[in-house]
C-alpha cells in the first residue's frame, strides 16, 4: 500500500486549518466543490472572499485541495482527505437508534454466517455504500467423505462436513486402481477420520503409516489424500468475503464517470483480492482507513475503505468488517458505525 506525503497539521495556520475543514466537511455533505463564496457565508469565517480564495490557493499549492476545471470551487484531493481523517477529523460515538439497529439485526437466532451476513446488509443500509465482512476461516470437521466410481480414472467425493454442509468434488483416479480401492479407502476414513479437521486427518493418517500401524495399501493410501486434498484445496481458496449493497455506489455523481464505477464494480468482483485487501486490517488495533489509491485494489475507481477487526471472546482476530464507498464517505460518522459493529460481532464469535 503506497502511502500520501502530506505536510504536519501543524503546519498550517489557524486560519489555514478552518478553510480547509469546512472544504472538506462541505464537499463530504454534498459532493460538490465548495467556493469562495459559499465559505464567505459561513458565520465562523470572517475573512473577505479575496483573503479566502488566496488561503483556498496556498491549500491547493500544497497539494491538499483541487480545483476541477467545471468549477471554481475546491475539493479535496486524496492527500487532503488522508491529512483531515488523520489529523482534524472528530470522532463521535455511533448514536443510540445506530448501536439498537445494528445489535438487533446481527442477535437474530441461526448460524454465525447469517450473523455475517446481516451485519454487511445492515452497514451496508445505514451508511448507503457496500458492506463487507470477512468470513472467519474454519477448517471443517469431516463426518462422512465417501468415495463413489462415475468413470474410467474419475470418481466423485462426497464431502459431509460436522456443520451439515454437503458437497461434492470430481477426483481424478490412477489408471490402474485395484477393484475394491475406493470402498477400502472410504471405510477408512469413516472408521478412522470421522469428527477430525482435514488437518488433523492428513497427520492422523501418514503417522498410522509411518508407524506401521495402517492396513491400508499404496492404491488405497493414495484415494484418501486425494480425497482430503480435493476439500482441503477448496477451502482454502474459497472466497471468504460477504458483500453487499453494490448498488448502492450507483448515485448520481458515480453515474457521470461511468468508466470509475466500471472500475469499482469489477474490483468488488473479485473478492479474492477485496478479501486480501482487508487482511490488512487483520493486524490493527482499532478501525483502519484506505482512501483511494492507497490501496492498489481501488486506485482506478477512486474509492474508501474503512474496516475494523473483529475478535473472538480469546481475543483473536478471526474477521474482518467494514465499508466501501466514495472518497467523500462520511469518516467521522462511519467510523464508530464499523467500530461498533466489529465489537458486537466478537461478542457472538465462540
Amino acid at each position: 500500500m503506497q502511502r500520501m506525503t502530506t505536510p504536519p497539521i501543524t503546519e498550517l495556520t489557524t486560519r489555514a486549518r478552518e478553510i480547509f475543514r469546512l472544504v472538506v466537511e462541505g464537499y463530504i455533505a454534498t459532493g460538490t466543490p465548495v467556493g469562495s463564496k459559499a465559505l464567505s457565508g459561513n458565520t465562523g469565517v470572517n475573512l473577505s472572499s479575496a483573503s479566502i480564495r488566496s488561503v483556498l490557493a496556498d491549500l491547493e499549492s500544497l497539494g491538499l485541495l483541487a480545483a476541477p476545471h467545471t468549477s471554481a470551487g475546491r475539493l479535496p484531493t486524496e492527500a487532503g482527505l488522508r491529512l483531515f481523517v488523520d489529523g482534524i477529523m472528530q470522532v463521535a460515538e455511533s448514536t443510540a437508534e445506530e448501536r439498537a439497529v445494528i445489535e438487533r439485526r446481527i442477535s437474530q437466532p441461526g448460524p454465525i454466517e447469517a450473523a455475517l451476513e446481516a451485519a454487511s446488509t445492515m452497514l451496508s443500509s445505514l451508511t448507503s455504500s457496500a458492506g463487507v465482512v470477512m468470513v472467519p476461516k474454519r477448517e471443517p470437521r469431516l463426518q462422512h467423505l465417501q468415495l463413489v466410481p462415475l468413470a474410467p480414472g474419475r470418481a466423485l467425493a462426497v464431502l459431509v462436513g460436522d456443520d451439515g454442509a454437503v458437497e461434492n468434488r470430481i477426483v481424478d483416479l490412477p489408471a490402474s486402481l485395484p477393484m475394491g480401492a475406493l470402498e477400502e479407502a472410504s471405510n477408512y476414513i469413516s472408521a478412522r477420520l470421522t469428527g477430525r479437521t482435514l488437518g488433523e486427518a492428513v497427520r492422523l493418517m501418514r503417522s498410522e503409516i509411518a508407524s506401521g500401524q495402517s492396513a491400508l495399501d499404496a492404491a488405497s493410501r493414495d484415494l484418501v489424500e486425494r480425497g482430503l486434498a480435493v476439500w482441503s484445496e477448496d477451502v482454502m481458496q474459497r472466497p471468504v468475503l460477504i458483500v453487499r449493497g453494490q448498488a448502492n455506489l450507483l448515485d448520481e455523481g458515480a453515474l457521470s464517470d461511468l468508466e470509475r464505477v466500471r472500475s469499482l464494480l469489477d474490483d468488488l468482483e473479485n473478492k479474492q483480492s477485496v478479501a486480501d485487501l482487508l487482511e490488512m486490517a487483520r493486524e490493527a488495533e482499532s478501525t483502519r482507513i484506505f482512501i483511494g489509491s492507497e490501496n492498489r485494489l481501488f486506485a482506478l475507481s477512486g474509492s474508501s475503505v474503512i474496516a475494523s477487526p473483529y475478535r473472538d471472546r480469546d481475543g483473536r482476530v478471526v474477521g474482518v468488517v467494514g465499508v466501501i464507498g466514495p472518497t467523500r464517505l462520511n469518516y467521522a460518522r462511519v467510523v464508530p458505525m464499523v467500530d461498533f459493529t466489529a465489537q458486537s460481532l466478537g461478542k457472538l464469535i465462540g
